[in-house]
């Protein structure tokens, strides 16, 4: 008897936790749809929305890229990008981006400041539907002689 109860309990479970798996998979489809839809006019849908510098050494290279794609159906115009201090100097494409073609925000954050950081990036454009959108990089810069950490 403790068997068939113990059997009938793997089935079960079994069971279960194949259907969970099919429905995260189709969560995640979901998911990736979204971000590849067009839009009517301009569209701006990028890779990564925050950089995570991690832990870095003081005086390293503080360039990083931020890729997009317009995911409209219209030219692509950016007609500003700020960055929330002067320590972060973001760069952007002054020609416009053809629909489905790709594009970069370049960001540059002076590396000699210590300590943690999280910056922001804000990108004014003609996107339908966001004329602005903000980018987020953070990390931590250590001191000389600090010791990294992986």
């Amino acid at each position: 008897m403790k068997k068939i109860i113990t059997l009938t309990m793997l089935v079960v479970l079994g069971v279960l936790s194949s259907t969970a798996q099919e429905t995260s998979k189709k969560a995640k489809t979901a998911t990736a749809k979204v971000s590849t839809t067009k839009v009517n006019g301009a569209g701006m849908v990028f890779t990564d929305e925050v950089i995570d510098y991690g832990t870095i050494a003081r005086n390293s290279d503080g360039k990083r890229e931020f890729v997009f794609t317009n995911n409209g159906n219209a030219p692509l115009i950016i007609t500003n990008a700020q960055g929330s201090c002067g320590c972060t100097v973001p760069t952007s494409p002054k020609e416009p981006i053809a629909p489905g073609a790709k594009g970069v925000i370049g960001v540059k954050y002076a590396t000699d400041r210590v300590g943690p950081f999280t910056k922001t990036v804000t990108i004014t454009s003609n996107a339908a539907g966001q004329a602005t959108k903000t980018l987020t990089i953070k990390g931590t810069v250590l001191a000389a002689g600090a010791a990294q950490k992986s």
